[in-house]
């Protein structure tokens, strides 16, 4: 069976201004994820810098005053933004300003041959770019708004504790003041005084334990 080909119609008017307009979208579209890009570059730059300089006025200042292991989750939290907004901020650069190297021959012969295939296969590789670092930068954006989260609401270190021998018995709490020999602690039943005169010891613990941490008045 011989299979014969014709030639089909020729194109009209709308035919040919279709083929235009396919021309000009695909002509337009390195320029206009490049343009994208840009502007999605700046605005992310300005979210991320605003929100850094929030978190320093209001978040604590050092994050050893964390109890653990919420120092260590702030961390952690801090370091994988850090990676991300890294690698965000690298792709965005991608997708605005291409890749640091010339295309290649064989690439440029992939792509059809012409300087319009190679723009397309640009744009397109742009594209992805640009949208895995929007992805990764709102990834940066909440890991950043979660270790300034948890350094405001995270439970704080508890202060050492003294630990205190007297003939009637151990004392233990956090230190409030001490005058004229005598110790004011402040234990989970309330404050209590000891007298230092009478004390036969005295150390400092991370914790009070219940039977340690007992209240009075020395």
């Amino acid at each position: 069976m011989t299979l014969s080909v014709n030639p089909g119609p020729a194109a009209d008017a709308a035919d040919r201004l279709s083929a235009l307009q396919d021309y000009q979208l695909v002509k337009n579209s390195l320029p206009r994820v490049r343009a994208a890009a840009l502007a999605w570059r700046n605005g992310v730059g300005a979210l991320l810098v605003g929100l850094i300089g929030f978190g320093l006025i209001k978040g604590r200042t050092d994050v050893g005053e964390l109890a653990s292991p919420y120092d260590a989750m702030v961390g952690f939290l801090l370091l994988a933004a850090l990676v991300a907004g890294t690698t965000a901020a690298l792709l965005l650069l991608r997708a605005a300003h291409g890749r640091p190297a010339a295309v290649a021959i064989r690439e440029h012969k992939d792509s059809g041959g012409s300087a319009l295939g190679t723009d397309h296969t640009e744009a397109l590789r742009a594209a992805d770019a640009l949208l895995q670092g929007v992805v990764l930068s709102l990834a940066c954006t909440a890991l950043l708004v979660l270790a300034v989260g948890t350094t405001w609401y995270g439970p704080a270190k508890k202060d050492p504790r003294i630990e205190v021998t007297t003939p009637t018995g151990t004392r233990c709490g956090e230190v409030v003041r001490m005058t004229a020999g005598r110790l004011t602690l402040k234990t989970n039943s309330g404050e209590i005084t000891v007298d230092l005169d009478s004390a036969a010891g005295m150390r400092a613990v991370d914790s009070c334990t219940s039977t340690t941490a007992s209240q009075g008045s020395q």
